[in-house]
């Protein structure tokens, strides 16, 4: 399971620790277990007039007491229920039965940003505000919606768009009124959940499309929320708060729970998100990687996408290890995170008088003018991990009056805090350690507190451990603007290669995921611990689940600019016009090692929406496309029927390949020798024009040439082809990862593919 939110919040605590081990399975003691069956829809026998009444039937001569979860018919063609294996197995005999999978449990992924875009007032007329803006709805599958919050105002909005055929469901704390015309739709998928979990416990959450965590109101008011004034988190990141897509709608499908995001549940929510005819799924959740006919947001999203809905998702916050990426699929937009020029700085004061900068969003009574006893938390426990600061593992006597150092990880952040303050206490300095290197996330702590990288951390620890008499302070600085360098590369952010198929570059893109001002619940306090008290409006977090929504919001801000363009467009436009280096032309850093970052970290590059807009030529893929990818994996008809819902026969004369499919980057996977090639096909969406090749390549041990090299546009809309074909040169091979870039241009545009290439 990956951890989907890289939230301080101790909300999903229980399951948010557990980083990528890969997909969970979960079972009662019973042995029973949900199952999720796919279904050869024209096989149904004609006695039945519904393929409802088809399945239960199915259901009933293997079992005669389960039951339909759902039945579905968008997403996939089948139903979920609870069986035990032996059933399982039995019910797979059956005709008409294509594959019977167990459930896997999904995990969350988790102001300045619009202006930080250039998707200011200075660039307006590039994103008119038009009646089609406000047409375009945004799906959002997440912890659900605090309807209240001033980010769904309605203020200035037309009517509900006519092609709207959702609704909004009432349930624990949430009536259909509290729906308007800017959160158009909210509904709830809880049976997956509960057929494993048991009842939803409604005095800790609402069985609803309520949101009591935080994370599914933050993701939906960052892609879409309305121009909130004078927002901010305890006066940080003071300003205007607003999504990418501000007039979007919004409609919200509430999956995840205290105990995780069923897939039985997210398929459920896929499936009627497309019949209510959104134009945007955002899932800021995932697992770990499976085969693309066992992985439920996989087949759901190839199911959104052939009904022209743009997919947009988190890539997963487990790194900074290489091969660690979530939600691969070529129809999915993977989106990993960076950091914007916003901090929030404050300073570790020693009483050897070094100072020492950290980031924090505490606020509250400062400490005394003057440094305080100070103590490293392993100093004071009897625990064997005591560094760590986890629950009960301080002694009172050694810290009561002191700051406190603790060490990253394990426990939540904000948790150490908790414990130090709990412990007597009076404030923290918050250590990286190797894996988190320099990255700093800020935290709304209940003490005193600041979070310094691992160098600083390395001093700091030998200072207190060292002096005879150590002291300490923490002195909180507020909100600075214009950081840089910015963006760089999230160290938390999943990495390729790409894993389940490593011939397909992935992420896509990265958008802003680190310390990121938006909406929140009036359920929780910003830390989601249960004793802090203190209610927020807005909240500052940080995550792959943040950077998600930035994309899905540009998505749909294009979407209603370009409505005649595919997802695959949409894609493409954003790839193709991402941006991998600074204004003074060095290039975009990676903050775990502090040198340039690469496509496996940032895929095509940032996001820039104002160049998207407009992006020349485009990659486009179509249904078929994607099929002919999946012969090209060598998929049995019954797993490609799993994916795309239908009876398709791999051309047995036809060679298909991976190389061929025509996505906007490159991932060359070479061995000693050889010649590979690879065939892309653009349209020109600028109108009449010439584009010219420029290859970038820093290795000398791949040749890459492009044939042709210029290629001639009459009109719009006209298509041409080019094949890229990588020669290896053995006499010189290092078997390192190398990297490059394709770039089309006709002098006013720049439409750039990365290129990476790994030794097999």
């Amino acid at each position: 399971m990956s951890s989907s939110s890289f939230l301080s919040s101790a909300a999903f605590f229980t399951f948010l620790l557990v980083l990528h081990p890969g997909f969970c399975h979960v079972s009662d003691g019973a042995q029973h277990a949900t199952y999720i069956v796919h279904m050869a829809q024209s096989q149904m026998p004609s006695g039945f007039d519904l393929h409802s009444l088809w399945y239960d039937s199915s259901l009933r001569s293997v079992s005669q007491s389960a039951q339909l979860l759902y039945t579905y018919t968008n997403a996939i063609h089948g139903f979920s229920t609870r069986l035990t294996p032996e059933e399982a197995d039995s019910l797979m005999t059956l005709p008409g039965v294509i594959s019977v999978l167990p459930e896997h449990r999904y995990e969350l992924h988790t102001t300045r940003t619009p202006l930080f875009l250039g998707l200011d007032v200075h660039n307006a007329d590039l994103f008119p505000e038009t009646g089609s803006s406000s047409d375009v709805v945004v799906g959002v599958l997440d912890t659900g919606v605090w309807p209240e919050s001033k980010s769904f105002s309605d203020v200035g909005l037309g009517p509900i768009p006519s092609t709207w055929r959702g609704g909004c469901e009432a349930g624990t704390n949430f009536t259909a009124s509290l729906c308007n015309r800017k959160l158009i739709g909210a509904r709830f998928f809880a049976r997956g959940y509960e057929a494993t979990m048991g009842p939803v416990d409604e005095s800790k959450e609402s069985r609803s499309p309520r949101d009591d965590d935080g994370h599914g109101t933050h993701t939906s008011s960052t892609a879409a929320g309305s121009v909130v004034e004078g927002a901010s988190l305890f006066g940080f990141a003071s300003g205007a708060a607003r999504g990418m897509a501000r007039r979007a709608r919004v409609a919200v499908y509430k999956v995840c729970w205290e105990g995780g995001c069923f897939s039985s549940d997210i398929l459920a929510a896929i499936d009627k998100a497309i019949d209510d005819n959104v134009n945007v799924l955002s899932m800021s959740l995932g697992g770990g990687t499976s085969d693309y006919y066992r992985d439920s947001v996989a087949i759901g999203a190839f199911a959104a996408m052939e009904r022209g809905i743009l997919v947009s998702c988190s890539a997963g916050n487990s790194g900074p290890s290489s091969s660690t990426l979530s939600n691969v699929a070529p129809w999915i937009t993977t989106v990993g995170a960076g950091t914007i020029d916003r901090d929030f700085p404050a300073v570790a004061v020693l009483g050897n008088g070094k100072n020492y900068s950290g980031v924090s969003l505490f606020k509250g009574d400062p400490l005394p003018d003057k440094t305080l006893p100070f103590v490293y938390a392993g100093n004071a426990s009897n625990a064997a991990n005591g560094n760590l600061c986890g629950p009960g593992t301080l002694i009172p006597e050694k810290v009561k009056g002191k700051i406190v150092m603790c060490d990253r990880g394990v426990n939540a952040r904000v948790q150490k805090g908790e414990v130090v303050k709990a412990a007597g206490g009076l404030g923290m300095i918050l250590a990286n350690t190797a894996e988190n290197g320099e990255e700093l996330v800020a935290d709304a702590h209940l003490l005193p507190a600041t979070a310094v990288g691992e160098k600083a951390g390395d001093i700091i620890r030998h200072y207190v451990l060292t002096d005879p008499n150590p002291t300490a302070s923490v002195l909180i600085r507020g909100t600075v603007v214009n950081v840089q360098p910015s963006p760089v590369v999230a160290a938390f952010s999943s990495r390729g290669p790409n894993s389940i198929t490593p011939d397909i570059l992935k992420p896509d893109l990265i958008a802003p995921g680190v310390n990121i001002l938006a909406g929140w619940t009036g359920s929780k306090g910003p830390t989601g611990l249960a004793s802090d008290a203190r209610r927020v409006e807005f909240n500052i977090i940080s995550g792959t689940s943040m950077s998600c929504p930035h994309v899905s919001g540009l998505a749909a801000l294009l979407k209603s600019v370009h409505p005649e363009w595919s997802p695959a467009a949409i894609r493409s436009a954003l790839m193709t016009t991402a941006y991998k280096t600074y204004k003074d032309g060095k290039p975009i850093l990676d903050v775990t090692t502090g040198k340039p970052s690469t496509p496996f970290e940032h895929g095509a590059g940032h996001v820039s929406p104002t160049t998207a807009i407009n992006p020349g030529l485009i990659y486009d893929l179509t249904t078929v496309d994607y099929l002919g990818f999946l012969c090209a994996l060598n998929y049995t008809p019954s797993q490609i029927r799993s994916v795309s819902r239908r009876n398709y026969t791999c051309d047995p004369s036809k060679s298909y390949s991976v190389a061929d499919l025509n996505y906007p980057s490159f991932a060359v996977n070479v061995d000693g020798s050889g010649v590979l090639k690879y065939t892309r096909t653009v349209t020109s969406v600028g109108g009449a024009g010439s584009y010219s090749v420029k290859v970038n390549s820093e290795t000398t041990e791949v040749k890459i040439s492009v044939e042709p090299a210029v290629l001639n546009f009459k009109e719009i809309n006209e298509k041409k082809s080019y094949t890229v074909t990588f020669t290896v040169n053995s006499s010189k091979a290092s078997r390192s990862n190398s990297f490059g870039s394709i770039e089309w241009s006709d002098g006013k545009h720049v439409v750039a593919s990365p290129v990476a290439i790994s030794w097999t």
